[in-house]
């Protein structure tokens, strides 16, 4: 078949240029020193039994983090961008991700560490490979760079007259064939081993600068000199099976070529039964200069080179295959600094990545880095090789640079430890309970990340999770009473509970036909159903009827139906119940600023704006403060404005209610909060039939004891969507992983390392 005229002539140009992509990226983790970290595995993630995406490859201290398959390289992106946090941030303080594919500091061969799991058959395995290869050798790291087609493409071949499977079989080793003929020059551009650590080699390359020790005959490769077959995939599994069968390989998984055909199982049969799903590609070198091991760049320009594979017309033979071989050997030993000395095929290569990217209408990105490419062969020194070897000899040794990069990365994931990097769009709450499930290993897909919207699976049990808190542990009517204030507040009364009076309105018209009634009152106005504490106005002292009115047309703006409820003196608490138990107390100081004596309250509030834990929609711990209405009527109460200069130390305080999604400081109290209070909210959640839940009660003592005689407290309101990030960074006391909490409940029984 040639392909690009069956592509063209069906019109599958789009579909065939889009695919699915995944990345598997090992690292050793390592010490401060530069040396090889022999601690366990962290234990603060789920099991290696069933985690897919943080794993161990030959080694205890050899992470291999796993990306999903993705529909696009962006998505691919921010899946690594994401594990690299996880990862980063479940390390002990003093270790940190080796950035190279050469190992840091080992040890003697004796004290590397094969893998501790429970499955006795894995460590057996790596026992073996141990006497096999040495363990040196099995701590060099690297990225599986894991293609298929996209299921549009495959969905375009089914509807065909044709055999579609044979025909992804047929592209899928074309793919491979062309791929092992061609690979040297990905060795040639992205090749970023050029030199190891002494504790490697015994220092025997010590002095000689190469481009990929990685892909060199030092690597780590098959000790067989047979080839296996890609002529067809039934050769290609009786020859590995055969393997097996002599010796030659321990397991089938032992095969190490650099394309290697997958199905949905492990065993290598299975391609018989139900076809290759996709190639795993295994020659890339971690790229040291980037925090994930492999740029997006890479990424875009190993795509175009695999679409390039199956566009020319050329289908390798076995002695081509066995060239290129040679090829990529013979490059990977090469001086960073010199010509590649298959510069003439490598620049036709590269302009037939060009016509490709045109003929198939890829972005523009896809040609600049082919551009970039083409800059490299007419430059050896701007490929990556040598930009490393400069480094190198800029920081003073390999182990200086590997050791400054590789905690620079760390640091980046602790820059903003609130966010999920690569999720950060999504809602702050939901980010934490990505973040956890990701360290739990439980699978994740985002459904709808404007909605906020995952689906979560573990051991074949399927969640659905909304805003973070919003689970199936949750009945629909309880969403709806909660969401309705007058009616929470009737069930709760009903049941004994204290309650603050007030009436319900729905104009503007009969809200100020009633306020003779309250004109000597301190009141709340708020919509009736309400959340994160929006269009509320509270009036600690009578208000006047202008600031009464204008109350009213800020909740008339949320709510078609308005309350007006008396102001119950005292502090204001936010009780977060999972599962039938207070896992939260958090205290809620109204949006604030302190004078200086020189700034105005714009200014200090600008000021107060800039704390890293201060952003917008959720996606920080605290919330920035308004300049809005409501705060603008706040300061009036107070006879200031927005241009009055406050006096030294004098606080003024800029909205009445004290959500943190209005600009409030949180300030955890939980484990000073009396007993009393935390089961009152217990209880109110089980009235309401909730798992997950918000409560606020008004509290003037919190370390005196409510009695039935005497309560101390008033029940404001209960929350459907309680935030959760604001419980984890708190503006002062001991933080709550809430998120976490909401995992125990809807997988109660998920095990740890």
């Amino acid at each position: 078949m040639n392909v690009k005229n069956f592509i063209k002539e069906n019109n599958l140009e789009h579909v065939f240029s889009k695919g699915s992509f995944g990345i598997e990226k090992e690292g050793l983790r390592t010490k401060l020193d530069g040396k090889l970290a022999l601690t366990k595995h962290p234990k603060t993630v789920g099991s290696r039994q069933h985690h897919p995406y943080i794993q161990t490859d030959f080694s205890e201290s050899q992470l291999e983090l796993v990306t999903p398959p993705t529909l696009s390289l962006k998505e691919q992106h921010r899946w690594l961008v994401a594990l690299h946090d996880v990862a980063h941030r479940n390390l002990l303080e003093d270790e940190f991700i080796w950035p190279f594919s050469m190992p840091n500091i080992l040890p003697d061969e004796d004290t590397i560490p094969i893998i501790d799991v429970e499955d006795k058959k894995e460590i057996h395995y790596r026992e073996k490979l141990a006497e096999k290869y040495g363990k040196r050798k099995q701590m060099i790291s690297g990225i599986h760079f894991n293609f298929s087609f996209a299921p549009d493409f495959t969905e375009k071949l089914s509807q065909l007259n044709i055999d579609h499977r044979e025909k992804l079989d047929f592209l899928f080793l074309k793919l491979s064939r062309n791929f092992i003929r061609y690979q040297w020059l990905i060795t040639y551009l992205y090749g970023a081993s050029p030199v190891c650590h002494p504790s490697f080699d015994n220092g025997e390359s010590q002095g000689v600068y190469t481009r990929s020790i990685r892909n060199s005959p030092i690597g780590y490769h098959n000790t067989f000199s047979d080839r296996v077959s890609y002529a067809s995939v039934q050769s290609y599994v009786e020859d590995i099976e055969s393997f097996v069968k002599e010796g030659q390989l321990i397991e089938e998984r032992e095969y190490y070529g650099s394309a290697r055909l997958r199905g949905k199982g492990k065993a290598a049969r299975g391609l018989l039964n139900e076809g290759v799903k996709y190639v795993e590609f295994r020659s890339f070198d971690n790229n040291p200069f980037d925090s994930l091991g492999f740029t997006i760049e890479q990424s875009q320009f190993v795509h175009l080179f695999l679409l390039t594979m199956l566009w020319i017309e050329q289908n390798s033979t076995d002695d081509e295959m066995d060239l290129g071989m040679k090829k990529n050997e013979l490059t990977a030993g090469e001086n960073p600094f010199e010509p590649s000395q298959f510069k003439e095929e490598g620049l036709l290569l590269l302009n037939e990545m060009i016509e490709t990217a045109k003929e198939l209408g890829l972005d523009s990105s896809y040609i600049r880095s082919v551009e970039e490419a083409i800059a490299a062969f007419e430059e050896p020194e701007r490929t990556l090789a040598a930009q490393v070897v400069k480094a190198v000899e800029k920081e003073g040794s390999y182990m200086a640079l590997g050791s400054k990069l590789g905690q620079a990365y760390k640091q980046e994931s602790y820059e903003k430890p609130f966010l999920l990097r690569g999720f950060e769009q999504m809602e702050m709450s939901t980010q934490l309970l990505l973040f956890d499930a990701l360290q739990l290993g439980i699978e994740v897909d985002v459904l709808d990340e404007q909605d906020q919207f995952l689906k979560l699976t573990h051991d074949k049990q399927v969640e659905y999770v909304k805003n973070g808190n919003m689970t199936s542990k949750d009945t629909y009517i309880s969403h709806w009473i909660m969401a309705n204030k007058t009616v929470t507040k009737k069930i709760l009364a009903d049941e004994g509970y204290t309650i603050p009076g007030g009436e319900e309105f729905v104009s503007i018209e009969n809200a100020l036909d009633h306020y003779p009634l309250i004109k000597d009152k301190a009141i709340v106005v708020k919509p009736k159903s309400t959340n994160y504490g929006i269009g509320i106005s509270i009036f600690k002292n009578p208000p006047k009827e202008e600031g009464y009115r204008e109350a009213l047309e800020i909740a008339f703006k949320e709510d078609s139906e308005v309350l007006v409820e008396e102001f119950i003196e005292g502090t204001e608490y936010r009780f977060f119940v999972v599962n039938g138990r207070t896992e939260a107390v958090l205290l809620r100081e109204p949006a604030n600023v302190v004078g200086d004596g020189e700034r105005t309250v714009a200014e200090l509030i600008k000021a107060k704006n800039t704390h890293p834990y201060r952003g917008e929609k959720h996606r920080a711990p605290l919330e920035k403060i308004q300049m809005g209405q409501i705060e603008s009527l706040m300061l009036k109460e107070q006879n200031r404005t927005f241009e009055s200069v406050l006096e030294k130390g004098e606080k003024v305080f800029l909205r009445e209610n004290s959500n943190i999604s209005t600009g409030g400081d949180s300030v955890d109290v939980t484990d000073s909060m009396h007993e009393s209070y935390k089961r009152i909210a217990e209880e109110m959640a089980e009235v309401l039939g909730v798992n997950v839940t918000g409560i606020d009660l008004i509290v003037p003592d919190m370390t005196k004891e409510s009695t039935p005689t005497e309560p101390g407290y008033t029940v404001i309101e209960a929350n459907f969507n309680p935030a959760m990030h604001m419980h984890a960074y708190v503006h002062k006391g001991k933080g709550r992983r809430l998120t976490r909490k909401v995992l125990d409940m809807l997988y109660p029984t998920i095990q740890l390392s």
